[in-house]
């Protein structure tokens, strides 16, 4: 268990780098690994490998592509706030709230993506309007990073789209952006999670490590191949995430 815990956390630390998602892979893979963990502390165990990731690729992206830091850094400072509300939320929230809106949203998404082939391949600077950069920085760094503290899976694929279609970024810069606000969410997150209590540190740690080597691996991927590639991984992202929310509703019902 402990190594299937061990290489799902280098999975998800790629797929965090190249589109988001890795929750998708590693908070499961958490449970089913440690059952006996109450629900907040597998999301704080959860965010201390998370944000060791995240801020490896944001720092990987930063060196080798430009980002756009008066979207990013406000959107960042904003979702450390949002995500700490987000985190005082969970365990005192039915999944069977939100659960629901997010299918409906990734449907959408996937439908959004697929009949519009041309989206995401290219920047659109003519988008880059203070009303936008405005609207980009509440509904990445506010909205998404208090689903990220509340819960997670999907935050940085739901960050990416987000920068993509409002403010006009490509795929890569969009996930650069990303990296930066996601590091925010988890750290916001984090800091709440440990203050209760909810952080298994040793186990935490050793997900980490394999989080951290998965994400170096995506980032520098998604750079070399582009945003082309971005997207494939993007759809398939999203189309595992409505299957795995799609079969949890069901079994609640």
């Amino acid at each position: 268990m402990i190594v299937t815990l061990l290489v799902a956390a280098a999975a998800a630390g790629w797929v965090d780098a190249v589109v988001g998602g890795g929750g998708l892979l590693l908070l499961p893979a958490l449970l089913v690994a440690a059952p006996q963990l109450p629900l907040p502390t597998a999301l704080g165990t959860n965010k201390l490998a998370a944000i060791c990731g995240t801020s490896t690729a944001a720092i990987t992206y930063a060196r080798r592509t430009k980002i756009d830091w008066g979207v990013a850094g406000p959107s960042a400072a904003l979702a450390l706030v949002c995500a700490g509300c987000g985190a005082l939320l969970a365990g005192h929230v039915s999944p069977t709230v939100y659960r629901p809106i997010v299918l409906v949203v990734l449907i959408a998404v996937a439908v959004f993506v697929t009949v519009r082939p041309a989206m995401g391949l290219a920047e659109h600077m003519e988008k880059r309007t203070p009303l936008r950069r405005g609207v980009a920085v509440a509904v990445a760094g506010g909205l998404i990073a208090a689903y990220d503290g509340l819960i997670g899976p999907g935050t940085g694929t739901f960050l990416v789209l987000a920068f993509t279609t409002i403010v006009g970024a490509d795929f890569v810069h969009g996930s650069a952006m990303a990296k930066l606000v996601n590091t925010g969410t988890n750290l916001g997150a984090l800091i709440v999670f440990a203050a209760t209590g909810h952080v298994h540190w040793w186990l935490g740690a050793g997900m980490a490590v394999c989080n951290i080597a998965g994400a170096v691996l995506g980032a520098r991927m998604a750079l070399r191949k582009g945003s082309g590639f971005v997207r494939i991984v993007l759809l398939v992202v999203v189309l595992a995430l409505i299957v795995k929310l799609g079969v949890d509703q069901m079994r609640m019902q």
